[in-house]
């Protein structure tokens, strides 16, 4: 999978674990959106963020293009050999994260039971019931 979209469902910033590295994106199932699924965004190798706390209208997450990692490299001073682990979280490029390739795993909510997420190392993966996962590249 080339690019990450999910629009029109509300994401959130739902953990950074500074000591490793890791930042988590998650999208609840609710009747506002009408969705049923979970889905959690895993990104790791984290070296530079800039996040909104919320993402309501979704994400779209895919590499940066030439021209804004040029931006971004003379504003945040980010070295040019990692313009290919720049990615945009929006299609207006608002938000961005110099990390690993982003990760994805999506579930029916109802499926899930008791288990809290779908990135917990404690629990099996693949999980028992049905999830779909992917990359970002």
């Amino acid at each position: 999978m080339a690019d990450f979209v999910r629009e029109g469902r509300l994401f959130r910033v739902s953990g950074f674990l500074p000591s490793h590295r890791q930042l988590f994106l998650v999208s609840e199932a609710t009747l506002v959106d009408r969705t049923t699924t979970r889905v959690e965004v895993y990104m790791g190798h984290v070296e530079l963020m800039f996040l909104k706390p919320y993402y309501r209208d979704g994400l779209h997450i895919r590499r940066a293009t030439a021209t804004e990692f040029g931006v971004l490299s003379e504003r945040h001073g980010i070295p040019a050999r990692d313009a290919v682990y720049t990615w945009m979280l929006e299609r207006d490029g608002g938000s961005f994260v110099v990390s690993g390739n982003p990760s994805w795993r999506e579930a029916e909510y109802a499926l899930m039971g008791d288990r809290r997420s779908l990135y917990d190392p404690r629990e099996f993966w693949p999980p028992e019931f049905p999830a779909e996962s992917g990359q970002v590249s």
